[in-house]
């Protein structure tokens, strides 16, 4: 394993060029325009939060409506950076809630080749997998259709259990 000061000079290195800054920077403000997109067009839906920037891992808000906060459940919309794609997440407020609908959804379509629950979350599904931000307004008309049509059918799956 290399040492600490290798990892912090290939750091700088990177920053150095900024490419890296670039595009964190870029992406960060590209959730942040999805997340107000969404919130303009379907809050008589769900409410939307604040822009989690994470850890160059993943930059993510939550949403919820009143039937998913009645099931101390929410979902997450994830820009997940190592696979470059856009996910939706469900999770739940504590672990029981999470091993709770882990236990439902561990069988459904949502994780299906899944041997164990995710890290996260209770499933993740995958809205946009290959993004072209090369023409972001198309992409936010694909992510907002995409998001609002899987949320519908997870949250149909969660009526099932209740």
């Amino acid at each position: 394993m290399k040492n600490l000061n290798y990892y912090v000079e290939e750091y700088k290195e990177q920053l150095d060029k900024g490419d890296i800054r670039e595009a964190y920077v870029a992406l960060v403000k590209y959730v942040t325009r999805v997340a107000t997109s969404l919130s303009n067009s379907h809050s008589d839906s769900f409410s939307f939060g604040k822009i989690f920037h994470g850890y160059m891992d993943f930059t993510y808000f939550y949403y919820t409506n009143e039937f998913l906060k009645k099931r101390k459940l929410k979902m997450g919309f994830v820009l997940n950076h190592e696979k470059m794609q856009f996910e939706i997440w469900l999770l739940g407020q504590t672990t029981p809630i999470q091993e709770r609908y882990w236990q439902y959804f561990k069988t459904t379509k949502w994780n299906k080749g899944r041997i164990t629950k995710p890290k996260y979350s209770i499933l993740e599904a995958v809205i946009v997998d290959k993004p072209n931000f090369n023409n972001l307004d198309k992409l936010t008309k694909q992510i907002e259709h995409r998001l609002i049509q899987i949320s519908e059918e997870i949250i149909e799956d969660i009526k099932n259990i209740n």
